[in-house]
């Protein structure tokens, strides 16, 4: 359900469970060189007589290099290994595969900076100078080859293995300048940094590609990270037969303020879009008719004597309606005056609370409350953007999308919630769980009233998997490739919201490619976008995990 990303000491435990396992590290070279060979045959299907340079460093990057420089010779291509440092330091199964390659009749030669002066430069090149535990700053001398690589004039088809040099692969940042590649493939997984869109002039078109690293070594070592993409809507697709409205489960949304009516309206709709049976929204009476706005499909409980104001305490029908649903929503267009802070207080203190979804002005009156940021439970999720979450932290945007990770670590320390940091590739966290990556970059969703949309589709979802919720905890449990790592189902729904939420703006930017969507358009993509996701999956096509 949820691909892992491991990060580079997790990918080396992998390695390591692997071999203990008794699978000889040759093989998994092996395996890798061919994974690779199979996507670069997707670029380039005819290969005799192609010039294909291939870079190749002292480390098992390099010893992918000099095997897939063998099964190229087989092909009919042209290979040259360019080393960077003796062969005789290339130990262990890179020493094996480059003494195989070159028994085999590939030609291998000394990287100088001259080569790339030649007249007759190659058609492909490859990148196997450093793998994912490059770390730090490159040193000059494979700084000025990776720039020569990026300035060559005849540009060749570039194919980075398993992470272009220079990419570092918890941040997807240059250090300072990676190699610009056509092609990534990335071997048993994708790396964290490769999912972030800061990866993606670097990376190119990635695959992912398995070398038989057996599951039980996975569940040894568990990961940090999981992405949040297309593969994990499947279990939405799940209709329950002979069901009727309440099987589908009712969210009342707690929002929209005289005046802001229309967050209230956008989380309302958005919640019947993601597939609810019913959905109410409670607020002030002045503000009722925005929040319908012409859907008689919103149902509407006016609170308290006043118009314009939230009542000082929760109206019993309001209690009677909230503890009967199946999730809230709470926070679109409330406002944050007093009357709005003594709300969501009473509202938190209130016994038998559904899971809850905290968005936008509920926020900013949580923060700095600890008191009432201790009554947020496991099944609550928060979905903060970066001012939000700025103002929940105590500090600024800029250094919540500075440190976007580490931003999301200290966020769940507040609370036992879920958090979505929302953004492109949003970042999905709880306390003492593996945090999910949604990798997608949607320019279409930077418009506002956008979260609006998610925080519906989150309480949509939430109430119409709460009757599966064990179901779906045993799911993810499954679906992590870990032993010893459960999502809760809150954490594993949020990230579906995420993905959905996502996907759904990326399917209208066909029709506006340069944005001028509403967030309302993203909020009726919803089901259509789902829908397409079953069909990819059920015809067995690429969900695409990231834009190619």
């Amino acid at each position: 359900m949820f691909p892992p990303l491991p990060l580079p000491a997790e990918m080396r435990q992998w390695d390591a469970e692997a071999l203990a396992l008794g699978l000889p590290e040759e093989l998994l070279m092996e395996n890798a060189a061919r994974a690779a060979f199979d996507v670069l045959r997707e670029y380039q299907p005819q290969l005799t007589g192609l010039r294909v340079w291939l870079l190749m460093g002292s480390g098992n990057n390099g010893g992918d290099a000099a095997c897939l420089a063998r099964h190229l010779l087989d092909a009919g291509a042209e290979p040259l290994v360019l080393h960077t440092r003796p062969l005789a330091a290339c130990k262990g199964a890179c020493g094996k595969h480059v003494r195989i390659a070159r028994a085999a009749g590939v030609t291998f030669e000394r990287w100088r900076p001259a080569v790339f002066q030649r007249a007759e430069l190659p058609h492909i090149l490859v990148d196997g100078l450093l793998g994912t535990g490059f770390s730090g700053q490159l040193r000059p001398d494979a700084l000025e080859l990776v720039r020569s690589v990026n300035s060559l004039q005849s540009r060749p088809v570039v194919l980075a293995l398993d992470i272009p040099s220079g990419l570092d692969g918890r941040t997807g940042l240059p250090m300072p300048e990676a190699v610009r590649a056509t092609a990534t493939v990335s071997f048993a997984a994708a790396k964290p940094g490769l999912a972030l869109p800061e990866a993606r002039p670097w990376t190119g078109a990635l695959h992912v590609r398995s070398i038989g690293i057996p599951l039980a070594a996975r569940r040894k070592a568990p990961c940090s990270f999981y992405v949040a993409d297309g593969h994990c809507l499947a279990p939405l697709a799940e209709i329950q037969p002979g069901g009727f409205k309440n099987s589908y489960g009712h969210v009342l949304v707690v929002g929209g303020a005289p005046g802001l009516g229309g967050a209230a309206h956008l989380a309302a709709r958005a919640a019947l879009r993601a597939g609810a049976g019913l959905v109410t929204a409670a607020a002030p009476g002045a503000g009722i008719a925005d929040i319908k706005n012409g859907w008689p499909e919103i149902m509407t409980l006016p609170l308290g004597e006043s118009e314009r104001q939230w009542p000082a305490r929760l109206p019993q029908n309001f209690v009677e309606l909230a503890q009967r649903c199946a999730a809230l929503v709470v926070g679109p267009g409330m406002g944050r005056g007093q009357d709005a802070a003594a709300f969501v207080e009473a509202l938190l203190a209130l016994d038998h609370r559904p899971p809850t979804v905290f968005d936008a002005d509920a926020l900013v009156l949580l923060a700095g409350r600890q008191g009432l940021l201790d009554r947020i439970t496991a099944d609550d999720i928060l979905t903060p953007h970066p001012g939000e979450a700025a103002t929940l932290l105590g500090c600024s945007a800029a250094d919540v999308q500075t440190d976007r990770q580490g931003a999301l670590e200290r966020l769940r320390d507040l609370c036992r919630g879920v958090i979505i940091l929302k953004g492109a590739a949003s970042l999905i966290g709880q306390a003492d769980a593996p945090t999910l990556l949604c990798p997608y970059d949607v320019p279409q969703l930077a418009v506002g009233g956008s979260g609006d949309v998610l925080a519906g589709c989150a309480g949509g979802l939430l109430a119409r998997l709460l009757p599966g919720m064990q179901t779906a905890k045993e799911q993810a449990q499954v679906h992590n490739n870990t032993a010893n790592q459960t999502l809760t189902p809150s954490h594993m729904l949020a990230g579906q919201a995420a993905a959905l939420h996502a996907l759904a703006g990326k399917s209208i930017a066909e029709q506006w490619p340069l944005r001028g969507n509403t967030p309302s358009a993203v909020a009726d993509a919803l089901p259509q976008t789902l829908s397409a996701c079953m069909a990819a999956s059920e015809s067995k096509d690429d969900i695409l995990p990231w834009p190619r």
